[in-house]
């Protein structure tokens, strides 16, 4: 049997859901909708012999650009069809080489104690909110990889600008803005994987003031260079990282907005980062959080 997820699709209807079935796809039964109405929307996929390495979301036209011209294929169906939210679309790429490791399972989940169990059971879970900006239950995608992965590379932009390099690169945007509702520029971080522990980062950190800033420097973190609250009027803040230690090495991070989860991901061993990366503005409280 095939181990790999070789294709995914999404169901809208009940002709959807036959039509899939009729091709041999394995459906996710869980609502993208779920806690909202609207219709019932799954994910499916099929396994094969050629492996989907990348699995991204949008939720609006300027995210889909560089994926286009890296060569990402959408699936054009809207997670959030028949809601009030985001038109939120899937997308997927096929990739070789040292930042493409293959995806053997993919779930959903839509409570905080899945979530924070799958942490612990090498699930990678991302960012994006499938039920945003409309209520209901908060829903997040996870996949799990071949071999171990860890995070050896982390970014930002505050522009789509240069995208299409960071996805040709190998890198993971993390789909959530972190200025969400607080204006300003689309802020995203991205991270890059390999599966070398050694190359791995140790530990990550935030600042959202000058003296956050000098205490980070003092302890020689490196700062990612783009301030996570750009164009907001709000503090700046900046993503810290150190390379120093491998005997910890982080395998996941993620951007958390659910703050009800905070204590729940702390008990299953995530570390969050609890500094707001929209300090000083009307934004969303956002924190980034990893597991080692």
């Amino acid at each position: 049997m095939a181990k790999y997820i070789s294709q995914v699709d999404v169901s809208l209807d009940e002709a959807d859901e036959q039509k899939l079935q009729h091709q041999g796809f394995n459906k996710i039964n869980v609502d993208l909708n779920k806690g909202v109405g609207g219709k019932y929307i799954y994910i499916w996929y099929k396994r094969g012999s050629v492996p989907i390495t990348k699995l991204q979301f949008t939720f609006t036209d300027d995210m889909a650009v560089g994926l286009i011209n890296a060569g990402y294929t959408k699936i054009p169906k809207d997670l959030n069809a028949g809601a009030e939210g985001d038109f939120i679309y899937l997308w997927y790429f096929r990739g070789s080489g040292e930042y493409n490791t293959p995806i053997v399972d993919i779930d959903v989940t839509t409570d905080l104690n899945s979530e924070a169990r799958k942490f612990e059971n090498d699930w990678e879970r991302l960012a994006c909110n499938l039920n945003r900006n409309s209520g209901g239950n908060w829903i997040h995608a996870w996949v799990k990889r071949e071999k171990k992965t860890y995070i050896c590379d982390v970014t930002a932009t505050d522009s789509y600008g240069s995208d299409h390099d960071h996805f040709k690169n190998g890198y993971i945007r993390v789909d959530e803005d972190t200025n969400k509702g607080a204006g300003g520029s689309f802020v995203f971080i991205w991270y890059r994987q390999t599966t070398d522990s050694q190359r791995a980062l140790s530990d990550l950190n935030v600042s959202t003031d000058n003296a956050e800033y000098q205490t980070l420097q003092q302890q020689n973190y490196m700062p990612v260079s783009v301030n996570l609250n750009e164009g907001t009027g709000g503090k700046p803040v900046f993503l810290w990282y150190k390379k120093d230690q491998v005997d910890n090495p982080i395998k996941a991070i993620t951007l958390l907005l659910n703050i009800a989860a905070v204590p729940v991901y702390k008990k299953a061993g995530v570390t969050v980062i609890e500094r707001n990366l929209s300090r000083g503005t009307e934004g969303s409280t956002e924190y980034v959080c990893f597991y080692q």
